[in-house]
């Protein structure tokens, strides 16, 4: 694999060190390391099928969930394994938060969705559940749509405002690292563009880490980018010189069209 020096961004807020996924026998991802830096979008790029979504969901362990998956090597955060003995899942998915490629609010109000995560957490203190849903409604880009509509159900939102609820919804919980598997791709250009916006605003104060199966979007919103392929990270650096001067023929050659 080849990689750049991190010198141009402000130190890592995530690494992968040498990462293997199986799915019980098969082999998904493949010695894979890739440093993450704090308050950057780190983009993650390739063909269908080459592990983008399978490495993120490893970036906060969400494969615990998952019958017969096994990972190897080391993630950390801060500098600490997130794999380690005796480390909580739980507590590492409210610092490192998830954004699913469709939208997928519960069955309930508006306000509800935003506060779920808090009130999980034992948060009944009503002023403060207010201040929280408010809060992450205007990091969303979604207060001004729907304040006077709180207790409205969050199916009655168009499908991009159901994303920015449940960009707000983990907001709510304080993450450090937003993780987001293809989250503009169920939606239209419009409200794409709106997503696209937002994750601009979000790494002025969180680490992003994004798979997108669209190279202009990437090139977009990103500040650095991974190339996968079958499972193996072939090439990373900056998003400009990845898209414009790829070291690796693998990447200039799927960068290009020529496969994919």
């Amino acid at each position: 694999m080849v990689a750049p020096s991190l010198s141009l961004f402000s130190g890592n807020k995530m690494a992968a060190e040498d990462m293997d996924v199986y799915y019980g026998s098969f082999h998904a991802i493949k010695n894979a390391s890739l440093d993450m830096p704090d308050r950057v979008v780190t983009a993650l790029i390739g063909p269908s099928g080459c592990g983008k979504s399978t490495f993120l969901r490893a970036l906060n362990r969400m494969h615990d969930l998952t019958p017969g998956a096994r990972v190897t090597g080391k993630v950390t955060l801060d500098g600490n394994d997130i794999y380690a003995r005796g480390t909580d899942p739980i507590d590492i998915r409210r610092r490192i938060g998830m954004v699913f490629q469709r939208p997928n609010p519960f069955a309930k109000t508006i306000y509800d969705n935003v506060v779920y995560g808090p009130t999980l957490s034992g948060e009944r203190n009503k002023a403060k559940l207010d201040e929280i849903c408010e809060y992450s409604l205007r990091q969303a880009a979604l207060w001004n749509e729907v304040k006077d509509r709180l207790k409205n159900s969050a199916l009655s939102l168009s499908g991009g405002q159901q994303q920015r609820l449940c960009i707000a919804r983990v907001l709510a919980v304080k993450p450090e690292v937003i993780l987001m598997d293809e989250p503009a791709s169920a939606l239209d250009p419009i409200a794409t563009s709106k997503i696209e916006d937002l994750i601009s605003e979000l790494k002025k104060e969180f680490t992003v880490v994004i798979v997108t199966h669209s190279m202009q979007q990437a090139a977009r919103v990103s500040e650095f980018t991974a190339f996968f392929h079958l499972g193996e990270i072939i090439e990373v650096g900056t998003t400009n010189q990845i898209f414009t001067k790829p070291l690796v023929k693998r990447t200039e050659d799927y960068i290009t069209g020529r496969f994919g």
